[in-house]
């Protein structure tokens, strides 16, 4: 699975705005700068995660970007999905549109479950998880793995 720039980009800036979420809207300008995104690019991503009832904005001098919801209540896939569509897609397809003959007939249920895999993680995860430096105790143990670490 690869986490795609705008995907990550739109995981940080729901971040900021979640442990900033008390100083009021924040500009796109002023995340881009914080998280040294492209501010361009994530203009764009904005613009998903409002349209996906993600976050909220407001124009004028004390406008900005809010959190629409709170941070317990959104998840790491809630973000991506926003972004970037379904989680996990095999050629551009969600593998459960596909299908396979012969010896290959075993790798839709590889797809399936790593996708059931992705999911248990990202939909696990809240945005007020990572902004506490809480994650669940499931993805701590994953990630104090030495081969978690390693490059294959």
């Amino acid at each position: 699975m690869r986490i795609s720039a705008r995907a990550d980009y739109a995981v940080r800036a729901v971040l900021e705005l979640a442990v900033r979420q008390d100083d009021g809207p924040m500009k796109a300008e002023a995340i881009a700068t914080v998280q040294d995104i492209p501010h361009k690019f994530l203009e764009g991503i904005l613009g998903d995660l409002r349209r996906a009832g993600l976050v909220d904005s407001r124009r004028g001098g004390n406008g900005g970007y809010r959190l629409a919801r709170d941070a317990s209540a959104i998840t790491v896939a809630d973000v991506i999905r926003a972004v970037d569509g379904p989680i996990v897609s095999v050629r551009g397809v969600r593998p459960t549109g596909l299908s396979y003959a012969g010896s290959a007939e075993p790798l839709l249920p590889l797809w399936i479950a790593l996708r059931a895999n992705v999911r248990r993680i990202l939909e696990g995860v809240t945005i007020a998880d990572i902004a506490t430096g809480a994650l669940p105790e499931n993805v701590q143990l994953l990630a104090a793995e030495p081969a978690a670490w390693e490059n294959p």
